[in-house]
C-alpha cells in the first residue's frame, strides 16, 4: 500500500465517522445504515452489552427509535489502516438531546472496504460518564 493509498483510506474511514453523525442527526435511517457493511454490528453508547448484527438489523433499530432531535459532534478522530481492506479508528463523541445533560463517549471502529468503498465492520460505542 502507498502513501497515498493510506492516506486516501483514512480519509475516507474518518468522513464515514463525520457522515454518520450528520445523517443520523437528519433522521436519514436508511443511508446512516448504508454506512454499514452488509454483515455490520453496532454497539450503542448507551447499550454496549447488546449489538444488533447486520445492516437490516441496524436500520430496524434506527426506524424503531422515538424521534428526537440531536446534534452529534464527533472530534479527534484517528484512523489506522492496517491494510488495502481494513482500518481501525478511535473518536470522541458528545451527543446533545435538548432534553438532557450532553452524553461523553467514544467510538472504536473497525472499517472494511466493500465494492461500496470503505463501511463501518464494527462500531463500538461507549459513555465516558454515565448519565
Amino acid at each position: 500500500m502507498t502513501e497515498e493509498e493510506r492516506r486516501a483510506a483514512e480519509a475516507d474511514c474518518a468522513r464515514l465517522i463525520a457522515l454518520y453523525a450528520n445523517l443520523n442527526d437528519e433522521a436519514r435511517w436508511d443511508e446512516v445504515a448504508a454506512l454499514y457493511a452488509e454483515d455490520g454490528v453496532m454497539f450503542r453508547p448507551t447499550a454496549p452489552d447488546a449489538p444488533i448484527h447486520g445492516r437490516e438489523a441496524i436500520l430496524a433499530a434506527f426506524k424503531s427509535r422515538p424521534a428526537r432531535t440531536t446534534r452529534h459532534v464527533c472530534s479527534n478522530v484517528v484512523i489506522t489502516v492496517e491494510g488495502p481492506d481494513a482500518a481501525s479508528g478511535v473518536s470522541a463523541m458528545l451527543l446533545f438531546t435538548g432534553a438532557a445533560a450532553p452524553l461523553v463517549g467514544s467510538f472504536h471502529d473497525r472499517f472494511v472496504h466493500t465494492a461500496e468503498g470503505w463501511r463501518f465492520a464494527e462500531r463500538r460505542g461507549s459513555l465516558t460518564f454515565a448519565p
